[in-house]
């Protein structure tokens, strides 16, 4: 069993920057992938970013690469999301969520991921 506490979210202006943690309970955080998605009003959950157990191998949307980085702190049980350039378009609750990779590769939908956080609100105005 794996919970995971999202932090980090808040208001922030167009072109500035946040960093959300995830922190994770349990011993065996580092064996499993992590990825952070987000939902925004009236839209379906998107993909934002994966890490593999690793920290190895990361994969991006296309809507966020180039402006925020995933990566990951195993000895700290925590993952992390460094937000740049933000656009109000990037509004959303942002989730972390931590699934089991057998082949220790990232996982991309959401139906790979076991276990979830509770969101942190992420809101940017323009």
């Amino acid at each position: 069993q794996v919970q995971l506490v999202e932090s980090g979210g808040g208001l922030v202006q167009a072109g500035g920057s946040l960093r959300l943690s995830c922190a994770a309970s349990g011993r065996t955080f580092n064996s499993y992938a992590m990825g952070w998605f987000r939902l925004a009003p009236g839209k379906e959950r998107d993909f934002v970013t994966a890490i593999s157990w690793s920290g190895g191998s990361t994969y991006y949307a296309d809507s966020v690469k180039g402006r925020f980085t995933i990566s990951r702190d195993n000895a700290k049980n925590t993952v992390y999301l460094q937000m740049n350039s933000l656009k109000p378009e990037d509004t959303a609750v942002y989730y972390c969520a931590a699934g089991s990779s057998w082949n220790g590769a990232v996982l991309k939908s959401p139906y790979e991921y076991n276990y979830w956080g509770q969101g942190t609100q992420v809101t940017v105005s323009s």
